[in-house]
């Protein structure tokens, strides 16, 4: 993606007005004709969430306010918890909880499973799923054991902690449609604000299947690229949320459209929103949360104190809501100087198999 920007689009951007931001959308993705794959569109969404912060400081006001002005009060965020244990994860939701959270995603370890998507490794320690080193760590998973194990963990949880809160979970396309369709409807009871990627989503029509036996919401679509990713699962109202984001889907621009279409079939956002995109891409997520008619909630796992520093920003969080603040532009900087202080330091998300050797997917 940073070639992409350097060597090609940048260059190209010289001498153009940069007050046409959808002339500008339009001649990059035109232009591409192998266009639509995740390096073509994050390089785009990039110079396309740049533009509108020009255009809205130009205009001296916040984005959200070029945008057609606020749709809401605040943006209802949801947070992480996770733990090796039920008890672990029970703690790290009373946490949570204490802090405002009014939607938080639970993940567990699994018994007799080393490591499994979405637990952290250590106690205390924020989930972070890429691992340093030369290649990715390859992982194993056992689909029975967890099938039979997380409903006891949503039960924990809503036993211990009632209703008051927005209860979601990361399947991360581990399941077949039928093993979805199975564990989505014996989950009812503890009612999820949404279960998300229950299976790949190369396949759109095997979601009608799911749909055809729970009423548990379902949530997909973080590794879209374009609205044409989505046209399918929206069209024929097979998800609920869509959880492109504004940093692979084109930027704000490509981002409007996908909502727009999206509000036609009831269908509302709920945008990815993991650690490994910079603080830049949460503050032009908030701005479009704020204005987004049809919003549902924003992933934040957050950011360490470093991060922070090197990305001055005016956002603010509050019982569970944030808000991108009222400076012109996103409301957020990059100090080029400290970055220089933490250089690049690569890492790889890890890779799935099956307990008999069979790469699944992570």
């Amino acid at each position: 993606v940073a070639s992409y920007l350097t060597d090609h689009l940048c260059p190209q951007l010289i001498g153009r007005d940069a007050r046409r931001i959808e002339d500008i959308w339009q001649f990059f993705y035109k232009g591409a004709y192998w266009r639509r794959g995740p390096v073509t569109m994050s390089a785009i969404s990039a110079v396309d969430m740049a533009l509108w912060d020009i255009k809205a400081k130009a205009a001296n006001m916040p984005l959200y306010q070029l945008l057609g002005g606020a749709s809401r009060e605040g943006v209802m965020v949801y947070c992480h918890t996770t733990g090796h244990t039920i008890d672990d994860v029970l703690e790290d939701y009373a946490r949570h909880k204490e802090q405002g959270f009014k939607a938080i995603r639970v993940q567990c370890g699994v018994p007799g499973m080393k490591t499994t998507y979405g637990m952290a490794k250590g106690k205390g320690l924020a989930y972070e799923p890429a691992t340093k080193g030369q290649w990715p760590e390859e992982q194993l998973w056992s689909t029975e054991k967890y099938l039979d194990f997380t409903p006891k963990l949503f039960d924990a949880v809503r036993n211990t902690f009632g209703f008051n809160e927005h209860l979601l979970h990361d399947m991360h396309h581990r399941l077949t449609p039928i093993e979805a369709a199975r564990f989505g409807k014996g989950i009812e009871d503890y009612r999820l604000f949404w279960m998300e990627d229950p299976t790949p989503a190369e396949n759109q029509a095997c979601f009608r299947l799911i749909r055809q036996h729970t009423v548990t919401p379902i949530a997909v679509g973080e590794v879209f690229n374009s609205i044409w990713d989505c046209k399918q699962l929206i069209e024929e109202q097979l998800i609920d949320y869509i959880r492109t984001t504004l940093t692979h889907a084109g930027g704000i621009t490509g981002m409007r459209r996908i909502a727009d279409f999206a509000s036609l079939y009831q269908v509302r956002t709920g945008s990815h929103g993991p650690s490994d995109l910079s603080p830049v891409c949460m503050a032009a997520a908030l701005h479009f949360d704020l204005w987004v008619p049809n919003f549902g909630v924003q992933e934040f796992m957050g950011y360490s104190e470093q991060m922070l520093e090197v990305f001055p920003h005016n956002w603010t969080f509050e019982g569970g809501y944030m808000h991108p603040g009222d400076k012109p532009g996103l409301g957020i900087e990059f100090d080029e100087k400290l970055a220089a202080k933490y250089p690049y330091d690569p890492a790889y998300l890890p890779v799935a198999r099956l307990e008999d050797g069979t790469l699944w997917n992570w």
